[in-house]
């Protein structure tokens, strides 16, 4: 499974992105999907997860409230949506999978994902 991350860019304070991930590959539906970012200096941090159908989410403290995880396993897709953007969220942004049954729980760690796309910078100027 190959993914790759887009829609990454410049944007100011309070504004709003959608970055996307589209996965490859036959199985990519069975992935348990989720964001992580990585800001300057910083270790690389979760964000957000996904269950296979798309029923559950989970969200670390910082984004809830602003950003929403959704898939589209029609077109192998997950997306971000990530709206009130403050500067703090200024990072690389990480789309990753693992494959798991379908009723595990949601994975919040780096270890437990087995494919990584190759991440996309979003800048929030004050």
């Amino acid at each position: 499974v190959q993914l790759q991350a887009s829609g990454g860019g410049l944007v100011q304070t309070g504004g709003s992105l959608r970055l996307s991930c589209t996965a490859s590959g036959r199985t990519a539906s069975r992935l348990t999907m989720g964001w992580f970012r990585q800001a300057p200096g910083k270790e690389r941090e979760f964000i957000s997860a996904i269950s296979r159908g798309g029923g559950r989410t989970t969200y670390t403290d910082a984004v809830k409230g602003r950003f929403t995880i959704s898939r589209d396993n029609a077109k192998n897709t997950m997306y971000l949506q990530m709206n009130s953007l403050k500067p703090e969220d200024t990072a690389v942004y990480y789309c990753a999978g693992a494959s798991v049954i379908n009723t595990a729980p949601l994975r919040t760690q780096e270890h437990e994902y087995d494919y990584w796309g190759q991440g996309t910078l979003v800048t929030v100027s004050s």
